[in-house]
């Protein structure tokens, strides 16, 4: 009878060596075997720029960011969201870079620039960090095309 580890309900094959040692796979050849990276952990302000982008340009209803807003950002984004400032025909818009600045430990001021085709727009927003650890948008506010004014 033949055993088949691939298959299902079989033995376990030993786990790979970890750590970068090798394992023979011909007489005196060594084959390095890759070492997983640790899984990176989204930093805040990459999760909230993506959770605002996502209200802000009609693809999530703004009920959505209830528990993840704290004072008047949820009425700052709801009405930004009532105008539908970032929906756009065609193009998705997509978050672009984004910038932060710690002015204390538990807050973030951050910016994003978000792309939809060839128009860019500005996105600011401000993360607290609440006693339960967890981050909180107390602010937002979103900037549109320059207008030349002189």
């Amino acid at each position: 009878m033949r055993h088949d580890s691939r298959r299902p309900g079989s033995t376990p094959r030993p786990a790979a060596p970890s750590r970068g040692t090798g394992r023979t796979t011909a007489p005196g050849a060594v084959d390095r075997a890759p070492t997983a990276a640790p899984a990176r952990r989204a930093r805040p302000t990459d999760v909230f720029a993506d959770r605002l982008l996502s209200v802000l340009s009609g693809q999530r209803p703004v009920h959505s960011m209830l528990r993840h807003t704290v004072g008047r950002a949820y009425d700052e984004l709801a009405l930004l969201a009532e105008r539908g400032p970032l929906r756009t025909r065609g193009t998705r818009p997509v978050v672009r870079d984004i910038g932060y600045y710690v002015p204390r430990p538990g807050a973030i001021e951050a910016f994003a620039r978000i792309g939809a085709g060839d128009q860019l727009r500005a996105m600011a927003f401000r993360l607290e960090c609440g006693p339960d650890h967890r981050w909180r948008c107390t602010a937002v506010e979103l900037g549109g095309p320059r207008t030349n004014t002189g």
